[in-house]
């Protein structure tokens, strides 16, 4: 009796123990192999993070905040109006008002003339699809630039 009903539950469980580990695998291995191959395909700079590079090595990604808190730096998130960031924290784009907000405090910390950073600020305004809502700016972009205009002040970060 104990056999015949070992095996008896056996066939009433292999179809959802084959039906499990064939899910797993395609789910789970084969189906973000293949997506993986495509994007890499398709898209190598996006599927790679959209890394920047300085000097011939990764500095951060165009599209998430890489956490710049120097005071010569621009910050994504302002700290005169800390809302403006997204919702998720990692943003890498501000409006173009605060970047201009940053202005004195940058021209403060490493001597350029605000009026200087500001064109630069100017130079790296975007705007959104349609050309509707504000403008904006890439910190990051911004921040390289800054680095590329004033290699004197950013010698330790080109």
């Amino acid at each position: 009796m104990g056999l015949s009903s070992s095996n008896s539950k056996w066939k009433t469980y292999r179809p959802v123990v084959v039906l499990s580990v064939l899910s797993m695998l395609v789910c789970g291995l084969a189906y973000p192999l293949l997506v993986t191959g495509i994007s890499q395909a398709a898209f190598p700079y996006q599927a790679n993070g959209s890394q920047a590079q300085l000097g011939g090595r990764s500095v951060g990604s165009y599209y998430i905040d890489n956490g710049f808190t120097l005071p010569i730096f621009f910050h994504a998130r302002n700290e005169t109006n800390p809302q403006t960031a997204s919702a998720s924290g990692v943003d890498p784009d501000i409006l173009l008002a605060d970047a201009l907000s940053q202005v004195p405090r940058i021209s403060n910390a490493t001597g350029i003339p605000a009026a200087s950073l500001d064109g630069l600020v100017m130079s790296h305004e975007q705007w959104t699809l349609f050309v509707t809502g504000d403008p904006y700016v890439n910190v990051l972009e911004l921040n390289l630039a800054l680095i590329s205009a004033y290699p004197s002040v950013y010698s330790a970060y080109g």
